[in-house]
This record gives C-alpha cells, structure tokens and sequence, in this order.
C-alpha cells in the first residue's frame, strides 16, 4: 500500500440530511465513547440499531429511539454502515471474526484505537472478507463528540468514506477529515496529537508545581499559559516548514540559546524542590543536538533527535 497520500480532505459544513433520508447505522460497543457516538447518530436522525455484551447499558439510548439487537449478528444484519467502538483491535477482530459473513456488502467504520500496524492488517482482512472498511481516530472526550469542538480522522478509500461522510459528520459536524487511502494514517495522527497534548500537559503541570512553590495557585497560572500555548502555535508552523524544506536556519533562537535557558528552568525547579526531570531530560536530548554541532540552528533542528538520526546537513543553520 501506498504511503504517498492525497492532501487531508476537511469538510466543516453542517448540512445534513432531514428526517426519514437518513440511512440507518449500526453501533457496536456502548462504553463512555460508544454511546456519545450512538448519541450524536440519534441527534441526526439515523435509525439506530445498538448491542453492547452488557445490554444495561443501551438502557438511554432506547429511550431515545435507539434498537438494541439480541445479537451482534442481528445489529450488523440491520445496517449497511456498521461502526465498531470497543477497548482494542483485539476485541474487534474476536467480535467480527465470526460475523465476517454478515458483513460482507457492508461498510465497516472501526473507532477503536490502536496502532497504524493494527489499522492496515484489519483493512487487509476485511478486504479478504469482502467488506469495506476504513479506519478513524475520534480527536474528542465523550461529551465533546457531536459538538463543533469535536474532530475525526478517517483512513481508507476515498469512495468508501465519501459515501459515509454525510453520516459521520454527525460525530463532529465542523470537523471531519479524509487522511487518504493509506487505513494507518488515522491511527498516526492520533498517538501524534496525543503526544502533543501530553507535552503540553505535562509542562503545564511541572509550571504549576514551579509557581505553587511560590504560593501562585494553578488558576492564577493557567491563563498566561494558554496565552503562551497561542503563541508556540507560531513556531510549530514556522518549524514545520523548515522541517520539510531541511533548512534549520536559526530566525528566532539558536539551540545554544535554548539551552542556556534549559539551565535556568533546572535550577528553579531544584531550588523549589519541583521535580527536574522533565527539564532535564529535554536538556540531554538538547546537549546531544549540540554535540551534534546543531548549536547554531534552529530549534527544529532538533527533529534528528527524534528520528534517531542524531545529525542533519546543514547543522550550523545553513
């Protein structure tokens, strides 16, 4: 398979189809994730069919309208979309392997998060099986899903998830994107972002520990950092192109000068008794880009550090 994709496709139209047009879909899977996905079909007005192994917790959701199926066999039988939200890949294939031949003609959306390795090998068995099938990543906390701060990502083909786009905006009406064909893609741009997230959190939170030391209360600290979070958006866009076009040219700050401030932050948090873990490990991936003789280059330089190159062309800032 291919890993040269088409751009990312977004669409952000609302628009949907009234009343009685709207397909029926199925929802296999009813934990938190499972039944604001099954929550947001029935807003839209699709003809929900649902079964979860415990069958209480479809409790809401047929008050709502929805129809919990006596099997798993009997939702996938009910549907041309079925949508697969469970706890791993693993759970997936163990419910699907015996209904492959109910799937067969139907279209197979699987949330379910994992790996791209994971991703690619079930879109291979479902194509063995004669089912389409694409992959998503849901970019939302449960109570967000239906709402415009909601986004999804699909891997898969694209005529396979033109067809089921108009449904699945219901699960984020302002954002909805197509990956390409490549079924791994979602599941990258999920532990990607989530590593982002993570990045952020985490120093958010050694900041905190830093200027409660100080007697400065987290809400006191959370806005400047959220100002600050604004502007680093600025030089992820400003690194991403140098990463691209391989030019590490220091216009802001040199890696030496980071460093130098990487310094800073340390003894703080060692003066404060905050943990200096975090600052310290960021600080021996940087001294090794500067080892590297990266010093004079941008910050983005240091994407060697992450491929496990350790080295780039043009280390001084060409």
């Amino acid at each position: 398979m291919s890993t040269t994709q088409p751009a990312a496709t977004t669409h952000t139209s609302a628009d949907a189809q009234t009343g009685a047009e709207q397909p029926p879909v199925t929802v296999l899977g009813l934990g938190r994730m499972g039944q604001a996905l099954a929550a947001a079909l029935l807003g839209a007005g699709h003809p929900l069919t649902v079964w979860n192994r415990s069958p209480e917790k479809a409790a809401a959701l047929v008050t709502q309208g929805a129809t919990l199926a006596t099997s798993a066999r009997t939702a996938v039988g009910a549907s041309k979309l079925v949508i697969v939200c469970v706890t791993e890949y693993d759970a997936v294939r163990g419910l699907l392997d015996p209904l492959t031949d109910a799937l067969r003609g139907r279209v197979l959306i699987n949330l379910t998060s994992g790996s791209s390795a994971q991703a690619r090998e079930t879109a291979s068995w479902a194509a063995e099986h004669g089912f389409d099938y694409l992959d998503g990543a849901i970019m939302a906390i449960p109570p967000v899903v239906g709402t415009p701060d909601a986004f999804l990502l699909y891997g898969g083909e694209r005529p396979v998830y033109e067809a089921v786009e108009p449904t699945v905006r219901a699960f984020a009406p302002a954002g909805t994107t197509y990956l390409g064909a490549d079924h791994g893609l979602s599941s990258l741009y999920d532990v990607a972002l989530l590593g982002v997230m993570w990045g952020a959190l985490n120093s958010f939170l050694h900041g905190a520990a830093l200027l409660g030391a100080a007697k400065v209360e987290a809400a006191e600290f959370a806005p400047f950092a959220n100002q600050w979070l604004g502007s680093v958006t600025g030089f992820i866009t400003a690194y991403a192109a140098q990463i691209d076009a391989g030019e590490f040219g220091a216009h802001d700050a040199m890696i030496d000068t980071h460093l130098t401030t990487m310094e800073h932050l340390i003894h703080e948090s060692e003066a404060s008794g905050v943990s200096a873990e975090l600052p310290r490990f960021v600080k021996a991936l940087t001294d090794r880009a500067v080892a590297a003789g990266q010093g004079a280059s941008s910050y983005a330089a240091m994407i060697d550090q992450f491929r496990g190159t350790g080295t780039t062309a043009g280390a001084t800032g060409r």
